[in-house]
């Protein structure tokens, strides 16, 4: 059974993983990921989700504070021996919860086309394209998404 814990980007276990999902990165961003990561900090992220089952941290997620009331969905992975359980979805749920509770009412997010999991991912939970925003914009190898929040 997965568990979720809300918590920040201080908490352990979301540092254990980060290494994991930066190594995952750097195979799919290919010669461009130091150019994403710059955007990875985890000092301006408070909001983390972890997900864990038989008390071991198998996945994260994460939002930040975007522009006026947006937040940005931010480092989400999922371990491999925990992938096809419907992790990623239950912790991008909760972010999305948490982020309706405090008045956020869109969320957004950039992946890589070379995560077509990913992609699937936010597809299936009523995450729709835009054009890419701020960094993004002009990158050949993102694309956006966003999801209205019905408060």
């Amino acid at each position: 059974m997965i568990q979720l814990l809300r918590t920040d980007s201080a908490h352990e276990d979301f540092q254990q993983l980060i290494p994991l999902l930066d190594r995952y990165l750097s195979v799919t961003d290919g010669d461009d990921h130091a150019f994403y990561n710059q955007f990875n900090r985890l000092d301006d992220i408070n909001h983390v989700v972890l997900a864990y089952e038989n008390k071991i941290a198998v996945g994260c997620g994460a939002f930040k504070k975007s522009i006026g009331d947006i937040a940005e969905i931010k480092r989400m992975f999922t371990m491999e021996n925990a992938r096809g359980k419907g992790v990623a979805t239950k912790i991008l749920i909760e972010l999305e919860f948490w982020a309706k509770q405090l008045n956020f009412t869109k969320l957004q997010l950039e992946t890589g086309i070379n995560q077509p999991e990913a992609i699937g991912l936010y597809v299936k939970n009523g995450y729709t394209p835009i054009p890419n925003y701020d960094q993004y914009i002009g990158m050949p190898l993102s694309k956006c998404f966003e999801k209205p929040l019905n408060l």
